[in-house]
């Protein structure tokens, strides 16, 4: 059975823009795969440890080849029960707005926990760095209250999707989809960007 999991990165909730284009996406995606599951990961209400102390020194003790210690194995089995449940799936979709022209500082706490070595990427001297969750799907819902899409002008500030799909990329994602709802602080241009994105949205459930 394939796992879809979904990571709600907006603490916005009914007034998100990208929550509500991603149910949009989930709900056309339920008719069609009936047979999946979906996870709901919402990054405002998951506890998530702060990467510091035996986590830490964990993780180091990790990238050089030596055994942690009991408290430090204890502390880090917390980072590989996030990272064992992210892999746990098949698809991903994950809905974000643009803060201060990059992602919400969950999402970047969630993905920092993620990104460890031996786990979800591998370095050799022989293949240097290599992604190790391989073979998976992503749709990014990315919801900016100003125009950085291509052909706006503003791609170079866009530290948002070009972000998401460098990191993801560094842990072995290679097939992406990317909804943008843009621009959702002009009150005369929202109404069609949310329209533009949820066609969008149902078209790309329809193959993924």
């Amino acid at each position: 059975m394939t796992k879809l999991i979904y990571i709600e990165a907006s603490p916005r909730k009914e007034r998100s823009s990208s929550i509500e284009e991603a149910h949009v996406f989930l709900e056309e995606y339920r008719k069609i795969h009936s047979q999946d599951t979906v996870t709901v990961l919402d990054l405002w209400h998951k506890e998530l440890p702060s990467f510091d102390g035996d986590i830490i020194e964990a993780k180091y003790a990790i990238m050089h080849g030596k055994s942690p210690t009991p408290q430090q194995k204890k502390a880090w089995a917390a980072i590989e029960e996030i990272i064992a449940e992210f892999k746990s799936g098949d698809k991903y979709v994950f809905s974000l707005p643009m803060w201060n022209f990059s992602i919400p500082y969950k999402l970047k706490h969630y993905i920092d926990l993620l990104v460890q070595p031996t786990y979800t990427f591998s370095f050799s001297p022989q293949e240097g760095y290599k992604g190790l969750v391989t073979g998976k799907k992503v749709v990014l819902i990315c919801a900016r209250g100003g125009a950085y899409g291509p052909g706006s002008g503003g791609e170079g500030l866009d530290m948002q999707v070009n972000y998401m799909k460098t990191i993801l990329g560094f842990i072995g994602f290679q097939q992406f989809e990317t909804i943008l709802i843009e621009p959702t602080l002009d009150p005369a241009k929202k109404p069609e960007a949310l329209e533009r994105a949820k066609l969008l949205a149902q078209k790309i459930a329809l193959s993924f």
